[in-house]
């Protein structure tokens, strides 16, 4: 009966946002854009991926859910249902989207620590070289010739270019949804995803200057290189210095909240632009800006109201430090309780249009289906052998943790079709590869993380 009353719920929403879309389509004055519609897309989107999370009781993580419903409403089209379609390319919900994935790096960054960080800096890089070296031989050199024979050698660098991306939005989300995000292996697989996101960066802009130039320098691509590694090593330094000197002067105009507040999203927002005009992807940048707000920073600033009363009401407690040590705890994740409802916002826009952009019609070519099904043992293969490159932690956690291609595979496959080598062909090939490891690591990330808890010595 509970589902059934969920399923009436979606039915009636997708049927109101119909009638709504068609009325809004032909009550157009023609004075300008309209933005009205935005509101009933972003209301129907928070529902709908709110609805889904009724995956959780099958043990499956939200995100899994949200990309699920994201998939179906993009596909309606399939059924003669097109009044949500607009969706797909409306540039307010893009935006939204965009805004959702930083939100969510920024959280991620918040709930880590540099100091923790740096002790798996070292499995981290090995993660990201054998995650990035094995998946692109495997395409430019191996499966791409053999699966896909009589293309351009640009072509094949570009698949095996498209095979290095990592998602890490989607991994950190599983992580997080599962409260894993503090385990050894999601430190490794969070530091190798942004290692990795400068490696691929790196070899996407070199296998776009071979295409269009015919060749490529060693000095550009120590420049790149160079550009990339200053970023992330001097926006945490020069952060952690600015920060605490910033929220100082800022707590002697006001001490509250909303100042706090405004600090937070505002390194937040500023990295992620920098990130972007230093040629990182702004995830990156939201990530950096995330590691550096430490708490010692907001030391200014007034404390919640919550820990202030519950101060006030046990100062004859008899164990005192106990109590502080508690209060502590959620003083320093006031920032963070800050930031949640902006996540509780985004995020799931970003989920479901990545579902929504996924092509399920590509899957009735059966060619190309077969194909893609090899490519994407290889791409699986290629992430997942790189959980092998360290010791001491579940490696499968590790190596699946870096398979999810997800808006970065279809960025980079993206970029090979505007300069002309990537065809229809391979382009659909490589969606079906994004699709099938953005699905299918959620369920399975989720099942070794709860066998690795159940494994765990009592």
């Amino acid at each position: 009966m509970r589902y059934a009353r969920i399923l009436i719920i979606i039915t009636a929403a997708l049927l109101f946002a119909s009638i709504a879309a068609s009325m809004e389509e032909g009550s157009g004055t023609g004075d300008g854009p309209s933005y009205t519609i935005d509101f009933l897309w972003i209301a129907l989107i928070l529902i709908i991926a709110k609805l889904s999370s009724l995956v959780e009781k099958w043990g499956q993580p939200a995100v899994l859910g949200e990309l699920i419903v994201g998939v179906i409403l993009g596909n309606l089209t399939m059924l003669g249902i097109n009044a949500l379609a607009p969706i797909g390319t409306d540039p307010i919900i893009l935006f939204l989207s965009e805004l959702g994935v930083i939100i969510l790096l920024f959280q991620i960054g918040l709930e880590s620590n540099i100091e923790e960080m740096k002790k798996v800096g070292v499995p981290s890089m090995l993660v990201a070289i054998v995650g990035v070296i094995v998946p692109f031989v495997l395409g430019t050199v191996i499966i791409g010739p053999w699966l896909l024979p009589g293309l351009s050698q640009n072509a094949y660098l570009f698949l095996g270019a498209t095979l290095t991306a990592t998602s890490v939005g989607i991994t950190a989300r599983v992580f997080k949804d599962l409260g894993k995000l503090h385990t050894k292996e999601a430190r490794i697989v969070l530091g190798a995803a942004v290692i990795d996101d400068v490696f691929g960066l790196v070899i996407l802009a070199v296998v776009s200057a071979i295409v269009t130039a015919g060749s490529v320098s060693a000095l550009s691509v120590g420049i790149i290189t160079l550009k990339a590694l200053v970023f992330l090593i001097g926006s945490i330094m020069i952060g952690q210095k600015i920060a605490s000197p910033i929220g100082k002067w800022l707590s002697e105009v006001h001490t509250g909240v909303g100042m706090k507040f405004a600090l937070a999203a505002s390194f937040c927002f500023i990295f992620a632009y920098f990130a972007q005009i230093i040629g990182l992807a702004p995830i990156v940048g939201a990530f950096a800006a995330g590691l550096i707000m430490k708490p010692v920073h907001f030391t200014y600033f007034i404390e919640p109201e919550v820990v202030t009363d519950i101060k006030e009401h046990i100062k004859n407690h008899h164990d005192q430090q106990a109590v502080d040590r508690v209060i502590q705890k959620h003083s320093h994740k006031h920032v963070e309780d800050l930031i949640a409802p902006l996540g509780l916002l985004f995020v799931p826009i970003f989920f479901v249009l990545t579902g929504f952009t996924v092509n399920l019609a590509t899957l009735f070519d059966v060619k190309i289906l077969l194909i893609a099904l090899g490519i994407t043992i290889a791409a699986v293969i290629g992430k997942v052998v790189a959980g092998y490159a360290v010791k001491g932690v579940d490696r499968k956690i590790v190596g699946w943790g870096m398979v999810p291609r997800g808006e970065v595979g279809l960025i980079f496959a993206t970029i090979g079709k505007g300069l002309g080598v990537v065809s229809d062909q391979v382009y659909s090939v490589i969606v079906i590869v994004v699709i099938l490891t953005t699905l299918m690591t959620p369920p399975i990330l989720s099942f070794l993380i709860k066998r690795m808890k159940t494994e765990a010595p009592a």
